[in-house]
């Protein structure tokens, strides 16, 4: 650090690097005001040179080499923008080991290789920091790390994923079914061409995992969370969920339980009278319940450039105060304990209520058999609807809404149903928040 200006490297300048090279570049005088420090965007390392960018970087060293900003002793922060796996790990590895800290919105690498990088981190005395991994410019990690230090965090539920929840808002309020309201996300921006990580849930347990590492100031371990995506509902299951005063989101779940963490990712009934239900379109929500505060709510957009980059540069900030300090000294040590871990309670454990939708044969005793076999693994039914109009093949559906009921009974009751010939196989679980 050359006085009071940290210098920056940036490697990787896609939508997310743009954003922050625009805010360093353009909101220097805001950001010197707000921290006394001059922010100085030194070099970008850049594969492809050849987009227009609308940026004037006439007074940044602009390269296709990694290793410029990497092995530059006068660099003091390094923003990984280019995410996935590799060469990002490598990069921030090396950057670390060169006493460098980092700042990264890498919420796969962190979810699945933190513990590595957190340890090479406190090894050698930096830190790396990723507001930017969960929620955008929702500064739901400094929430919890700094806002909530006082509290023991016994609960978390949110919406992560704004093109899951794009598709099922839409489902919910104009009626169509997913494959057309998957096809509106893409073409308003807000699903990718390949939108399997966020509809198969995957996107949404990597911001879970971090939030719930946070939560527990222990490593959660990504493969060992509950997953669901939101592929197998149907216009027909928005419209009963409805009926029944609920709205379908996809939740990511973190509560306390048996000693351990209950932390699970699938669709939820979601009832109406609760705030995450109104939740629309691409915004994101965090419910966060403290042992000493109570409930708290974080809301706003989960993704994009100016959110994400403005998440970066917060990060950035805040780190340069370790820098202020004399050789030796740490403002404050930010990330995940790497030694520590927490027992995850098996989603077999825990007990749910549910909502299940069968498509059955039109003739008698069809329902009585379904309700005495979950009678028998001791799971009650609290509401039923049928309908009298008939599928083709004289299949109709039946919809039931449980009391609270063990997931492991519930899947033996499940696999017993599904062995009658009256049940056609494309049934339907949701848990019922």
């Amino acid at each position: 650090m050359n006085g009071q200006r940290v210098n920056i490297g940036i490697i990787g300048l896609g939508t997310v690097g743009v954003g922050v090279a625009r805010i360093l570049l353009q909101q220097g005088d805001l950001l010197k005001t707000r921290s006394t420090l001059t922010f100085h965007l030194k070099t970008i390392a850049e594969l492809d040179w050849n987009k227009d960018r609308n940026l004037d970087l006439s007074n940044v060293k602009c390269t296709d080499n990694a290793y410029d900003v990497l092995d530059d002793p006068e660099i003091n922060i390094v923003v990984e923008t280019i995410g996935g796996y590799e060469p990002a790990f490598s990069f921030i590895k090396r950057a670390l080991e060169n006493r460098k800290h980092v700042v990264t919105a890498n919420k796969a690498l962190i979810a699945t290789r933190g513990r590595e990088l957190f340890q090479i981190a406190r090894e050698n005395g930096v830190d790396i920091l990723f507001e930017a991994s969960v929620g955008g410019g929702i500064p739901i990690i400094k929430g919890l790390r700094e806002g909530l230090i006082a509290n023991k965090i016994e609960s978390i539920y949110g919406i992560l994923n704004g093109t899951c929840n794009y598709i099922l808002t839409k489902m919910h309020k104009d009626s169509v079914e997913f494959e057309d309201a998957l096809k509106g996300a893409q073409e308003n921006g807000f699903a990718e061409a390949d939108p399997s990580l966020d509809i198969n849930g995957t996107d949404t347990a990597h911001k879970l995992t971090i939030l719930g590492s946070l939560a527990s100031n222990s490593i959660v371990s990504f493969d060992k969370i509950y997953v669901e995506g939101i592929t197998g509902i149907s216009k027909l299951d928005i419209n009963f969920a409805k009926t029944f005063g609920y709205t379908i989101k996809l939740l990511a779940i973190y509560r306390v339980f048996n000693g351990g963490v209950d932390i699970r990712v699938h669709p939820t009934l979601v009832s109406d009278s609760h705030l995450l239900s109104a939740v629309s379109n691409e915004m994101n929500a965090i419910f966060v319940t403290g042992d000493f505060v109570g409930n708290t709510v974080f809301y706003g957009p989960g993704a994009g450039e100016r959110p994400t980059a403005s998440a970066i540069v917060g990060d950035i900030v805040d780190l340069s105060r370790d820098l202020l300090l004399k050789e030796g000294q740490k403002y404050c040590n930010r990330t995940i304990n790497p030694t520590a871990d927490v027992k995850i309670i098996p989603i077999e454990e825990v007990t749910n209520r549910f909502y299940l939708r069968f498509f059955t044969l039109d003739k008698p005793g069809v329902l009585a058999k379904i309700s005495g076999i979950l009678a028998d693994y001791k799971i009650s039914i609290s509401s039923m609807v049928q309908l009298e109009t008939h599928e083709r093949d004289n299949y109709v559906p039946i919809v039931l809404l449980t009391h609270e009921a063990s997931e492991k009974y519930m899947e033996q009751a499940l696999q017993k149903i599904m062995q009658f010939e009256f049940v056609k196989e494309n049934f339907l679980r949701l848990r019922i928040f």
